[in-house]
């Protein structure tokens, strides 16, 4: 019986562990954080990262899974002026979810009726590469957290979550 017991513990801890390194918030894609610094982030991911401009992105195995990691120089403290940290995460995996369940594969309806009652989130429409055409197939649906500066925002085509986001929130 005790065996048992043990195994029964063992297999929760471990399954608990595992759910935790795929979640998702308004500041974490797995086990990387916004303002995480590039050193401890470098730790993580067993490679060199680069800081980056906008445009190209460190792109990082978790898990056999992908997250893409936006890097810049930034302010952290009097300490440290500036320091290379993660600014911006993303990632099109299915494993990733949030603690309501929500990732890759879930609908438009699904994030409605998982955070209806969210303090803060906008839904709209992307736009073209140029910023001059609204595709009508694509859309975000962006929660704020206003206490960390940062956003979770969801990219659905055709009403299907293709990729989540988390960013620090440029308008604080």
């Amino acid at each position: 019986m005790k065996k048992i017991i043990s195994l029964f513990v063992f297999i929760l801890t471990f399954t608990g562990m595992t759910a935790q390194d795929f979640e998702v918030s308004t500041l974490r894609i797995g086990p990387y954080k916004v303002f995480m610094e590039k050193t401890e982030a470098e730790k993580i991911s067993g490679t060199k990262l680069k800081t980056t401009d906008g445009t190209t992105k460190n792109n990082v195995k978790h898990n056999g899974e992908t997250i893409q990691i936006d890097l810049y120089d930034t302010y952290i403290s009097e300490a440290k002026p500036s320091v290379a940290s993660i600014m911006g995460l993303t990632t099109t995996s299915k494993k990733f979810k949030t603690k309501s369940g929500i990732g890759i594969g879930n609908t438009k309806d699904d994030l409605i009726n998982a955070y209806r009652n969210h303090p803060s989130f906008t839904v709209h429409p992307a736009w073209d590469d140029k910023g001059e055409k609204r595709l009508k197939d694509t859309g975000y649906f962006t929660l704020e957290d206003l206490d960390a500066g940062t956003q979770l925002s969801f990219k659905f085509v055709n009403n299907m979550i293709t990729e989540i986001s988390v960013y620090l929130n440029e308008g604080c």
